[in-house]
């Protein structure tokens, strides 16, 4: 039996696919040394970036909290 996943052209589509985004894929690549990834490697970085788990849309919006509340006392809660 072959793995047909090892065989894997890394294309744009794919990196496309996987929801990384041109720049992020560079990234990648800088960071195995220059080297094109393997099509697991490309996966676990697609999790480790997804939008669950580093809020990748939501930041922006993220950064408008603050850490303590305004002299207002508006803010409920802080982030953490």
């Amino acid at each position: 039996m072959t793995n047909s996943s090892a065989t894997l052209a890394i294309t744009p589509e794919v990196v496309r696919d996987h929801g990384l985004t041109p720049d992020e894929y560079e990234k990648l690549k800088a960071l195995l040394g220059g080297r094109e990834p393997s099509i697991t490697e490309l996966g676990i970085f697609s999790v480790m970036w997804s939008e669950h788990c580093s809020y990748k849309s939501s930041k922006v919006h993220l950064r408008q909290f603050a850490e303590e509340a305004p002299p207002s006392g508006a803010l409920l809660a802080g982030i953490g």
